[in-house]
């Protein structure tokens, strides 16, 4: 059976990396990459047995991950996300993945969860992640929402992945002003347009309907609403950072 390296990009997670590093410990190796925490999070990860590189992301998750890919020291490789976890069944699917041999690429469900909430609808809906491949030849591409490019069969596996989302509002307020930005950046390098009354007016209500109404968000009552709302502010908080990029070059 061929060994598989899990992989970790982290930076200031000392409060998930130990459960996310032990939802891993069938794998053969483990491997953080790490963006020069200032917690615990090296220290936490070396004393579970992982392997752990210090890497400035410089904002590119692309970057990062295509250099997890290749520091890995094993054929196979299965990226997680601190604050995820794999399942026991994922586990042993994965397993049997690598019995057989065959050389494909593995994409998981990732079902979002809460410590006291639940949310199975609107932005939260359980969506389908390439996770698990063959390192050889397989990179990853795009800085805010990267794209993981494995040149083999692609497969869905049934077991599931836990996504432990937020903390609290103000980690979700943080990361939706981070992404906002990250994401107004890109487009701006890209060349796209921005019309103030179509993209920052217009865009965001139907953003709005289309997770809280036809993605079923309303099904998870006050905490559908609250995410619904908030999906709207990211989407326009997206491209009026834009829309200034490209008229004043970010400056009100």
């Amino acid at each position: 059976m061929d060994k598989i390296s899990a992989l970790i990009l982290a930076k200031n997670e000392a409060a998930n990396i130990a459960e996310c590093i032990k939802s891993v410990s069938f794998c053969d190796e483990v491997l953080v990459i790490d963006d020069f925490s200032t917690d615990d999070t090296v220290k936490i990860a070396k004393s579970l047995g992982a392997r752990v590189i210090q890497k400035d992301m410089a904002g590119d998750w692309g970057e990062q991950q295509t250099f997890a890919i290749k520091s890995a020291g094993c054929p196979w490789v299965l990226f997680i996300d601190a604050d995820e976890r794999v399942t026991e069944n994922l586990a042993q699917e994965i397993k049997e993945v690598l019995q057989k041999g065959e050389l494909v690429s593995g994409w998981i469900k990732r079902r979002s969860v809460f410590r006291h909430n639940k949310a199975a609808h609107g932005v939260l809906r359980p969506d389908w992640v390439d996770r698990l491949f063959p390192a050889k030849g397989s990179y990853v591409t795009g800085k805010v929402h990267p794209k993981i490019v494995a040149p083999y069969k692609e497969v869905r596996l049934k077991g599931e992945m836990l996504h432990y989302t937020y903390e609290s509002w103000e980690q979700y307020i943080r990361k939706l002003n981070n992404y906002t930005s990250l994401a107004a950046q890109k487009y701006e390098k890209e060349g796209r347009s921005c019309s103030f009354l179509k993209d920052v007016v217009l865009r965001p209500f139907w953003a709005f309907l289309k997770v809280y109404i036809f993605d079923l968000g309303f099904l998870d009552g006050k905490m559908g609403w609250a995410l619904s709302v908030n999906h709207y502010f990211y989407t326009m908080n997206k491209y009026l950072k834009l829309y200034h990029l490209k008229k004043s070059g970010g400056k009100l």
